[in-house]
């Protein structure tokens, strides 16, 4: 085959109707949680900022900013018993879970991989009755009405080719694209992870020369010194709970080894090898996608 044009390679709309609802609730919950602790945290800093200010009404003891304080904090614990109620992140990793599962399965049954090789005649219900347990396993998964088959076209097609082009379909459509994927998160965490640490070194670096201004008594600055120290310090608990929350450094080091592993299982893919050989490389491959999910699922539904 002289192009990938040609072959029967697999989409994101070509996976099965499960797949697709369950990516989209991931989306969804995902936004819904990251949202709420970006503004819990922004709430946070706030009412730290507006503590160290004074601003009186009238001739009464009532200081504006330490309403504003208040009720930056009332925000604040009002969102984080929303998250507690609703469990957003739990949510988002369940969701990932079915939809991270159902594609594995997609790709198993289309390159006749374990547990779906090419002589079982059966495949059809196998896979039909997996997905659907896999339903039962995450029920409390909020799935939107979805109108894509279980079984596509393009999976059945995928299905009938010969090995030489499940092959092909197989290693640039899934385990190249994982990898360039991988690497990219990779890239993207150690980047953000960077980033943080620069802003607390900063942050920090602020409110040294704000305590050192306090602590000599500059004429005038007293007051602006021990702004800065409170404000300093809420903003670096802001950015570690942001970064525990994101887990830059462990997740690109995660994608990194992820991005290695399957070079080396795209290099023993790319042989001679029988369908028998096959259908167990190819479950292998997918057993190193997926090897990650279970550590992070587990960070988020605890």
């Amino acid at each position: 085959m002289s192009s990938t044009e040609q072959m029967p390679a697999l989409t994101p709309a070509d996976h099965p109707g499960l797949f697709q609802a369950a990516n989209a609730a991931a989306a969804r919950h995902r936004h819904t949680y990251l949202r709420a602790v970006r503004s819990r945290l922004g709430l946070i800093v706030a009412a730290g900022v507006l503590a160290t200010l004074t601003l009186r009404l009238g001739d009464t003891a009532i200081d504006l900013f330490a309403v504003g304080a208040v009720l930056a904090l009332i925000g604040a614990l009002a969102i984080e018993l929303a998250v507690l109620s609703t469990r957003p992140d739990r949510l988002w990793a369940e969701s990932r879970a079915l939809a991270t599962s159902a594609k594995t399965l997609a790709w198993r049954y289309a390159t006749c991989a374990e547990p779906f090789p090419v002589d079982d005649e059966q495949a059809d219900q196998r896979l039909t009755e997996r997905l659907r347990a896999l339903q039962q396993q995450l029920p409390d998964v909020p799935l939107t009405q979805h109108t894509t088959e279980t079984i596509t076209e393009r999976m059945r097609a995928l299905r009938g080719a010969p090995l030489a082009e499940r092959k092909e379909a197989y290693l640039i459509g899934r385990v190249l694209d994982q990898q360039d994927w991988c690497e990219t998160r990779a890239q993207h965490h150690l980047q953000q992870a960077r980033y943080f640490q620069t802003a607390v070194l900063v942050v920090e670096l602020l409110g040294v020369a704000g305590a050192l201004t306090e602590a000599f008594g500059t004429t005038g600055l007293n007051q602006a010194g021990a702004t800065a120290v409170v404000v300093a310090a809420t903003a670096v608990a802001a950015i570690a709970a942001w970064t525990a929350t994101r887990r830059h450094t462990a997740k690109a080091a995660a994608y990194r080894r992820t991005t290695n592993e399957l070079g080396a299982i795209r290099t023993h893919l790319d042989t001679d090898l029988t369908e028998p050989q096959w259908s167990r490389a190819v479950a292998e491959a997918e057993a190193t996608i997926t090897r990650n999910h279970p550590t992070w699922h587990a960070t988020r539904t605890t």
